[in-house]
């Protein structure tokens, strides 16, 4: 049965996908450190956001020490394959040619299919960037990755990044954004919208901060929407923007997609653009 569909599509990749995916920080342990206690919960969460069409799934070798990587390949299984999208991410410690390969493969087994977008999760100081993007071609080369890009990088680091790719380009940028933390804004979301690419907004709910917001609240209670319904649906009205908050729930699951399906008028888009600015 094909997945309820509210989805972008995005020219980089060639595909859509859905308006807003689901984070897996924290899902699986913490920093390199595995915690197996909530695995079925964990499980039942993200099954339940591809249920409701939260397709888009980023998670990372380095969350739970790979552990998040089982799970997510868990939470995947039964579903057809071509209409999820799932991302993961390299460590900078691992951004050495070889170190790169390897990780890559590791993360595709621990998913158990391979990987659609491969992300270098934070600039490696000691690793010329072009090493990591030789290393990135040919994973796709080998069908190890479908796209990759990079995360928490500016402008000029993307540009360096790019210069260095002989076959594919940068298919996607995942930066820190939020309606409080809007530094890209004038910078990073127009170059990507501008070549076409994909953005990935990490911790877009600042861990609930919104929840209680009364501003938020009087503007849902127009459309029936809880103030983290509003504030994802917002993200959605952003060109080539996905939002990824944390799937580890099932309940936070089913009020994020309920931030589909719908959209805030162009009025009250804007209305909430300058409240927050």
């Amino acid at each position: 049965m094909p997945l309820s569909r509210d989805t972008k599509y995005i020219k980089s990749i060639g595909r859509s996908v859905s308006v807003i995916g689901m984070g897996t920080w924290g899902m699986g342990g913490g920093f390199w450190s595995p915690d197996y206690s909530n695995d079925n919960n964990w499980v039942a969460a993200l099954r339940r956001g591809i249920e409701l069409g939260m397709t888009l799934i980023d998670t990372a070798e380095m969350y739970g020490g790979g552990h998040s990587e089982e799970l997510v390949g868990r939470a995947i299984k039964g579903f057809p394959r071509d209409e999820l999208f799932i991302v993961t991410k390299v460590w900078p410690n691992h951004a050495r040619y070889d170190d790169v390969i390897r990780s890559a493969r590791a993360s595709q087994q621990r998913l158990g299919t391979y990987i659609d977008l491969y992300l270098l999760h934070w600039p490696a100081p000691d690793v010329p960037i072009c090493e990591t993007m030789k290393a990135m071609e040919r994973l796709v080369d080998e069908g190890v990755v479908r796209f990759f890009g990079l995360s928490n990088f500016d402008v000029n680091g993307i540009e360096e990044a790019r210069r260095c790719l002989s076959k594919y380009d940068i298919a996607a940028i995942e930066n820190r954004y939020s309606l409080v933390h809007r530094v890209d804004e004038g910078s990073v979301i127009p170059y990507v919208q501008r070549n076409g690419m994909l953005y990935l907004a990490y911790t877009p709910i600042e861990k609930g901060a919104f929840a209680n917001n009364e501003f938020l609240r009087d503007i849902g209670k127009r459309y029936g929407k809880t103030p983290i319904q509003v504030v994802l649906n917002w993200y959605v009205g952003i060109d080539n923007l996905v939002p990824i908050p944390k799937a580890g729930r099932i309940e936070h699951v089913e009020e994020n997609a309920g931030a589909m399906g719908w959209r805030l008028s162009k009025e009250d888009w804007e209305l909430i653009s300058r409240h927050f600015h």
